[in-house]
C-alpha cells in the first residue's frame, strides 16, 4: 500500500535489461552504481544468479563488482547463504547525507507531533530537479503502515504534496506538469488541464490540499506549504491514511493540525514574514 499517491520507486529508478544494454554511458563505474541502487530496493538479500539476470550481464562481470562493493562496504554478502544486501557504509553516508538537510533537521519534532495528535502517517517532501520527492515518512499509530519511503517520487497533479507544489512552487512544474501525459490512477484523478488548474486555484487560496482516492482508491492525504526565510517554498508536510480517517472534506481540527505544522516548521526556518498562502 503506498501512502499521498507515490510511485513505486523500484519501476521508476531500477532500468530494465535492455536500458543497460542500450544505455552508451554504461561502463564499469555506471554498473557497479546500478547494482547499489538495485540492492538498496530489494526486500531481502539477493542471489548473484538473480542480480545478473536483472542487468542482462555474465555472473563473473556482475561477481567482480559485488566483490569490489563488499571489500569497500557498500554492499554485503550473506556468509550463510551468499546472497547480497547493500553494506553498512551505505546507510552511514544515506543517513549523513539526510542530515544534512535542514528541512528533515528542522521538521522532524514536529512531524512526530502531527504523528501523535492526528494518529496518522506523516510524510514531507521537496522539489529536487522539478520532481516532487519524499524526504521522511513517519508511520501512524494505526494498524496499517504505508509503503512510501524516502526518495520516493510522487505525481504533481495526483498528489496532496504535488497539488501543494503546483500552487506554491516554481512555474517550471506546473508547465512541465501540463506538456506532460497525466496517468489517470484512478476515476478520481484528475488528468484534465481544465480542472487540475481550477483544483491549483483552490489549493492556493486556502492554503491546504487534498487527494481523495485519486491513485489509490481509500486513501487520502491533507498537505500544507512550507516556506523559508525568504518566504518562497521549500517544502511540503502531509497527514497520510485512508479515507474514513482523513475524508474528501477533512475534518477542520485536521487541516488546522497540518497546517500549525506548517507554520511551525516554517518559522524554525525563518519565514519572519508569517506563514500564509501567497
Amino acid at each position: 500500500m503506498q501512502d499521498d499517491p507515490a510511485i513505486d520507486i523500484r519501476a521508476l529508478e531500477t532500468p530494465a535489461a535492455d536500458e543497460v544494454r542500450s544505455d552508451p554511458g554504461t561502463g564499469t563505474l555506471d554498473l557497479a552504481l546500478r547494482i547499489v541502487e538495485f540492492l538498496a530496493q530489494q526486500p531481502q538479500p539477493t542471489p548473484l544468479t538473480v542480480i545478473a539476470r536483472h542487468f542482462a550481464a555474465s555472473k563473473a562481470t556482475v561477481y567482480r563488482h559485488l566483490h569490489t562493493l563488499v571489500r569497500h562496504g557498500f554492499a554485503r554478502r550473506d556468509p550463510d547463504t551468499g546472497r547480497y544486501e547493500v553494506g553498512v557504509k551505505l546507510m552511514v553516508l544515506g543517513e549523513s547525507a539526510r542530515n544534512r538537510l535542514d528541512l528533515v533537521k528542522a521538521s522532524r519534532d514536529e512531524l512526530i507531533r502531527l504523528r501523535d495528535v492526528s494518529r496518522q502517517a506523516v510524510t514531507i517532501c521537496k522539489a529536487i530537479d522539478d520532481e516532487v520527492v519524499v524526504l521522511e515518512l513517519i508511520q501512524g499509530q494505526t494498524v496499517i503502515e504505508f509503503g512510501t519511503r524516502p526518495g520516493t517520487r510522487l505525481r504533481p497533479h495526483a498528489s496532496a504534496h504535488g497539488k501543494i507544489w503546483l500552487a506554491f512552487g516554481p512555474k517550471s512544474l506546473m508547465d512541465n506538469t501540463l506538456n506532460a501525459r497525466r496517468e489517470a490512477f484512478t476515476p478520481q484523478t484528475l488528468v484534465d488541464p481544465a480542472a487540475l488548474m481550477a483544483e491549483i486555484d483552490l489549493v492556493r487560496e486556502r492554503g491546504w490540499s487534498t487527494a481523495p482516492d485519486e491513485v489509490v482508491t481509500g486513501v487520502n492525504a491533507l498537505a500544507a506549504p512550507i516556506f523559508d526565510h525568504r518566504g518562497e517554498l521549500a517544502g511540503s508536510v502531509a497527514m497520510v491514511g485512508f479515507t474514513q480517517f482523513i475524508p474528501a472534506q477533512p475534518d477542520p481540527r485536521q487541516v488546522e493540525q497540518v497546517v500549525e505544522t506548517a507554520r511551525r516548521i516554517s518559522r524554525s526556518l525563518g519565514c519572519t514574514l508569517g506563514w500564509r498562502p501567497q
